[in-house]
């Protein structure tokens, strides 16, 4: 393992501190193949960045391009000659799409880069430009760099977005049904209960898609197995997944059946979010990033969310923190100093602010205040209270990566086709093909 997450530990104090999806949580496609190994250390400086160029920045998001047309705009105010595309895919294609383009040398100059293990798949494939000493790095902390580093240590890439796992609730229907947040999983059980008897579905939850259940299991299960402790047994090759507390963790998500919607392992996402909409769920497990989504639906109830669980009531909960995505520059680009140019204007405070507040997100930039309230609360839980999506950050590695084998075997677990011991041991034998622990 090179760049990991820092378990053990609270993620660095910012003053102010979030996707999934992925921008995308679906972190569990492939990469591209690698072609060459990564060059050695490289400090990069920008120069006469301002001579007339085109480029083609690729996202996985076309539902932020409206917001990314404001922020460009912003760009060109100070480098009017550098023309910059915004050219988004569907999330489901852009591995694929992305993977051609960095293969055939043409299309791309700028790249939303899929976070950890991916990033480094890339990075060490020599399909990125290293970008240590890039003017703004040093206000990102080196915890939040590590999710685009490669295995020679360089960065190649600016985070631009971090995203909290929580569950989100309707607070209205909570007050009505007399209802307070739980502290403990025991009191969750007791408001799913509370719930289900009076015909409500607790857990808007879907199942299609196999990240939304290592996402809910995140937030479900972190309290169960024990947050950064545990990480730090696992990656020292303390413990395995084999682990008790981590097969109890499985447990729960096995438990939670009986409150999740009918047949919820078909439906898709936008229809158990649909089922939150219009108050026949009372919750909805998933990402930071879709406060923007709930935005832009214009719900006729007030959105509000917990972390997760504690240990033991009167105890805080940990909250579920990742770094969703970052920036990169293609090797093969023909306008290397325009595109740094642009790098450098996403790690401004400028375009970090600009950035939450357009888009509704948390960066990772040291000094950005989020104006969005609910927001707020996430940045300040991030600065002492943060665990990582350990699966996501630590465990993206393998063919199949191991991400997606735990995600595939709790699908199967709920086609009664595996036990809880089963998603557990499935997993540790996908860990166990490539994970060396650290000594």
């Amino acid at each position: 393992m090179n760049k990991k997450w820092l378990v053990g530990a609270s993620l660095l104090a910012l003053a102010s501190v979030a996707a999934a999806c992925g921008g995308n949580n679906e972190s569990n496609t492939s990469s591209p193949s690698p072609s060459s190994s990564a060059s050695g250390s490289a400090e990069v400086s920008v120069g006469a960045g301002d001579e007339p160029a085109k480029l083609t920045m690729y996202s996985w998001r076309p539902e932020d391009a409206d917001g990314y047309a404001a922020l460009i705009e912003e760009f060109n105010k100070e480098h009017p000659n550098i023309e910059v595309e915004f050219k988004p895919f569907k999330s489901t294609e852009y591995n694929t799409i992305l993977n051609n383009a960095l293969n055939s040398g043409t299309g791309v100059d700028i790249l939303q880069l899929r976070p950890y293990d991916v990033a480094a798949a890339l990075a060490d494939s020599n399909f990125l430009t290293a970008i240590d000493g890039l003017e703004g790095l040093d206000q990102i902390p080196d915890t939040y760099l590590d999710a685009a580093r490669g295995s020679d240590g360089n960065v190649y890439g600016v985070p631009f977005m971090l995203n909290n796992a929580v569950i989100f609730y309707n607070k209205e229907m909570f007050e009505e049904n007399g209802l307070s947040v739980p502290e403990t999983y025991e009191e969750f059980l007791a408001v799913c209960e509370a719930l289900k008897s009076k015909g409500i579905t607790p857990i808007a939850q879907s199942g299609k898609a196999g990240y939304l259940l290592s996402m809910t299991h995140a937030v479900i299960g972190v309290d169960a197995y024990g947050g950064n402790d545990f990480a730090s047994e696992v990656l020292t090759g303390k413990t395995n997944f084999n682990d008790a507390r981590f097969v109890e963790s499985i447990q729960r998500m096995k438990d939670l059946t009986a409150y999740f919607p009918k047949d919820f392992i078909a439906m898709e996402d936008k229809d158990a979010q649909t089922l939150f909409y219009n108050h026949d769920a009372a919750m909805y497990i998933n990402g930071s990033h879709r406060l923007e989504t709930f935005q832009a639906n214009d719900l006729d109830f007030t959105v509000d969310f917990f972390t997760g669980f504690a240990k033991n009531k009167g105890e805080t909960p940990n909250i579920v923190t990742w770094v969703d995505g970052s920036y990169a520059v293609a090797k093969s680009s023909k306008h290397q100093e325009q595109a740094l140019t642009f790098l450098k204007f996403v790690a401004s405070k400028s375009f970090g602010q600009a950035f939450s507040e357009k888009l509704t997100r948390v960066s990772p930039i040291a000094g950005v205040e989020p104006a969005d309230p609910l927001l707020q609360r996430m940045a300040k839980s991030n600065v002492d209270q943060s665990t990582p999506y350990l699966i996501l950050t630590n465990f993206n590695m393998g063919v199949p990566t191991s991400k997606t084998t735990f995600e595939d075997s709790l699908q199967g677990m709920y086609f009664d086709k595996l036990t809880p011991e089963e998603v557990a041991s499935e997993f540790q034998k996908s860990v166990d093909k490539w994970f060396k622990p650290k000594s």
